[in-house]
């Protein structure tokens, strides 16, 4: 939105482009990562999954409204909540003094909330992450996203600190090889699949704090249009955060098919 504001700018004046050339293209990524994922390098990042996620559960144990379907549809429905700034200050307390960020909080929070309700102790979540690990890449126009699985174990009932102390190495550990793709680690791992449910997980959980950008335009009155957001779900549940300047906003996503609102 920033470059977009900038450039439109500088275009509606008669100005040269404002912008810094790149130092680095896509395809100069691409180039690096292909070469440097390979070999002994691909081998520790598969061996490192292969080990996290042994003996995964095939499929969570949420209680559904409906049965399954034999074949997975993607119709779905949102539903939106909030969490109260004094909630979302005392959540971001208790991180900071276990030097957790609020990513890992609100990962601990929702394996608590989803083992409550599924009755499980082993809690599988899969998150996006930027990918961006290079500060050179920051700026560069281009799809790094990968998706992590995130896993807790809550047996032997840990306390939330200790939960909190789990979900933080475990995600560090995550983060430090996020860049093999999710594709090839559902290759090595080889779930037994279904048409009925997406490998691996079907629990997403994302936290949305970048920052967007402000769209400002010389001789142009802008307004915000909703999208018709929810209709489709990827997948059972997905958990949308967004930080707001009071408050923690969440967007459910859901599965009609599955669940009733």
């Amino acid at each position: 939105m920033n470059e977009f504001s900038n450039l439109y700018t500088a275009y509606a004046k008669g100005q040269e482009s404002p912008l810094m050339p790149l130092a680095i293209q896509y395809g100069d990524y691409a180039h690096w990562q292909r070469n440097w994922l390979q070999g002994a390098v691909l081998d520790e990042q598969l061996a490192y999954w292969e080990k996290q996620l042994a003996g995964l559960p095939m499929v969570h144990a949420l209680p559904l409204d409906h049965v399954r379907p034999a074949v997975q549809s993607f119709a779905g429905a949102f539903h939106i909540s909030r969490i109260s700034k004094s909630t979302y200050k005392a959540l971001i307390g208790l991180c900071q003094a276990q030097g957790a960020t609020l990513f890992m909080g609100l990962h601990a929070a929702f394996s608590v909330l989803l083992s409550r309700y599924s009755n499980e102790q082993d809690i599988v979540i899969g998150t996006p992450v930027a990918n961006r690990e290079q500060a050179e890449v920051a700026g560069l126009i281009g799809f790094f996203v990968n998706t992590l699985v995130l896993r807790s174990d809550l047996s032997g009932k840990p306390s939330f600190q200790s939960l909190l102390e789990q979900s933080k190495n475990m995600l560090l550990d995550g983060y430090a090889h996020q860049q093999v793709p999710f594709e090839q680690i559902v290759e090595r791992l080889q779930p037994e699949r279904s048409l009925s449910h997406s490998p691996l997980f079907q629990v997403m959980l994302a936290l949305q704090n970048n920052d967007e950008g402000s769209l400002s335009l010389p001789d142009l009155n802008l307004s915000l249009v909703e999208g018709r957001e929810g209709e489709s779900a990827k997948y059972d549940l997905t958990l949308n955060v967004a930080e707001g300047e009071d408050a923690l906003n969440l967007g459910w996503g859901y599965n009609t098919a599955l669940f009733e609102r």
